[in-house]
């Protein structure tokens, strides 16, 4: 998993309420079990036509002033609906690295630690002032720097926010480790304790 330190990017603003996972990555798509493939299935329903090719021009993430977003201004209770992991396999296969918003579901808000994406909660009013700053950027954009290290958000016109975060998936994020990872990193005492555990077993229970 990519460690994450400090993120700039571009913003895609997406004020929507109660965006589910089925509208993130469609059932249809959850035929996969690689992480990876996932980026142009993205919001399908939304972001195509009925046809599944042609880019709905009035669909945020089809605006020209968010090509290349990377940063995901969200809407109140982001990623509800089923558990499905592949919700943050999709945004992260896209290019989002960083999602803020005031609350998001939370199971959608473990997976996202556990797949390198920093979900960032912020109050309602900073919320909704980043996304009036987004709007009056215009066709030039709106970029916003997430510093998981100072646990901020800044833009470029001096505007600094500080968010809350649990030390632990702080840490995770940090280093670019998922459970697996982290305990990974105990592999030698695990393989000792197993090696000490087996050894004091029974001869006969050893062979079965």
């Amino acid at each position: 998993m990519t460690p994450f330190t400090v993120h700039t990017g571009r913003v895609a603003p997406m004020d929507r309420p109660n965006v589910d996972t089925d509208q993130i990555i469609p059932k249809q798509f959850l035929k996969r079990i690689e992480r990876t493939g996932f980026g142009p299935a993205l919001f399908y329903d939304w972001r195509y036509e009925s046809d599944g090719r042609t880019p709905r021009a009035d669909f945020e993430l089809n605006r020209p002033e968010c090509a290349g977003a990377t940063v995901l201004l969200c809407g109140p209770n982001f990623g509800c609906g089923s558990s499905r992991e592949h919700a943050p396999w999709a945004l992260l296969d896209y290019g989002f690295r960083a999602l803020v918003g005031t609350t998001f579901a939370d199971i959608f808000y473990n997976n996202c630690f556990q797949n390198g994406i920093l979900p960032v909660r912020l109050e309602p009013a900073a919320v909704g002032d980043l996304f009036r700053r987004s709007a009056a950027a215009g066709a030039a954009g709106y970029e916003l720097t997430v510093d998981l290290e100072r646990r901020e958000v800044r833009d470029a016109a001096g505007l600094v926010l500080t968010f809350d975060i649990d030390p632990y998936r702080r840490e995770s994020l940090l280093l670019g480790l998922d459970e697996v990872g982290r305990t990974l990193r105990h592999d030698g005492a695990i393989a000792a304790y197993e090696s000490r555990w087996a050894g004091g077993r029974p001869a006969a229970e050893r062979a079965g």
